[in-house]
């Protein structure tokens, strides 16, 4: 019987905490590719490099590292490294949450929709950033893994899994969840540098959490991992009857 086939990617790069932990979890799965950024690409959204090349480098460990966004790393992986044989696309595990707004920018998100787009099912895995250790989440990890193996997924639906910090080493459970609210301050900060030139930081205060009821927020508040399906199909349906109705 064949072993799956699996590629791992990444937007926190070679040296993000939550790569080798998601490696080796999947390795108890199946055959493991690897296709991460050369660097941290956090909040690269679904970007694409179409207006200059993208460099490639094979380390010995194994893993290949591009010189791109996540979404290229994951199509330079299922297309390229694997030829199309993929059975299942995994991104992460960032150093960080991906809750609510947050999916919007996420680079983790965007390289797991960027598989589903190209027909791979795929799974995008965050873990609260106070979080150190990533042994419970890669064991989660490698256990929904599995029954998205044996169960699929829907045409145009990836997985958005975000871990809370564990207790003794273990969850409070886990809840299908969905999108919440995280609030941020939206500050740009004006700056001055040595020589007196102006500059700007996008920044302000840690996010606010909205912890309504069945959100993933609300989930990870509780000590939960929060599950959340993500469909590529953005239309919202009720304003499109609505549209149907204006005279233009």
């Amino acid at each position: 019987m064949r072993r799956p086939r699996i590629l791992v990617t990444n937007d926190d790069g070679l040296h993000g905490p939550g790569l080798r932990p998601l490696i080796a979890a999947m390795q108890g799965l199946g055959t493991v590719f690897a296709v991460v950024p050369d660097q941290e690409r956090s909040a690269d959204s679904h970007s694409l490099t179409l207006h200059k090349p993208i460099c490639v480098h094979r380390l010995p460990e194994g893993v290949v590292t591009v010189t791109g966004s996540p979404a290229d790393c994951a199509r330079f992986g299922v297309l390229r490294e694997m030829k199309g044989a993929v059975d299942l696309v995994v991104s992460g595990i960032n150093r960080g949450y991906n809750l609510g707004e947050d999916i919007i920018y996420s680079g983790t998100v965007a390289a797991a929709r960027e598989a589903r787009i190209l027909g791979m099912p795929a799974i995008a895995f965050s873990q609260d950033p106070g979080q150190r250790s990533y042994e419970a989440s890669a064991g989660f990890a490698r256990d929904l893994a599995c029954q998205v193996l044996k169960r699929g997924l829907p045409p145009g639906v990836i997985l958005n899994v975000n871990f809370p910090s564990p207790k003794a080493g273990k969850f409070r459970g886990a809840a299908a969840a969905r999108l919440g609210r995280r609030i941020y301050s939206n500050a740009i900060n004006r700056r001055s540098d040595p020589c007196g030139r102006t500059y700007y930081w996008l920044g302000g205060s840690r996010a606010r959490w909205v912890k309504l009821p069945g959100t993933d927020v609300a989930a990870v508040a509780s000590g939960r991992v929060s599950l959340t399906p993500l469909h590529l199909d953005q239309t919202d349906r009720p304003m499109l009857a609505a549209l149907k109705g204006w005279t233009l």
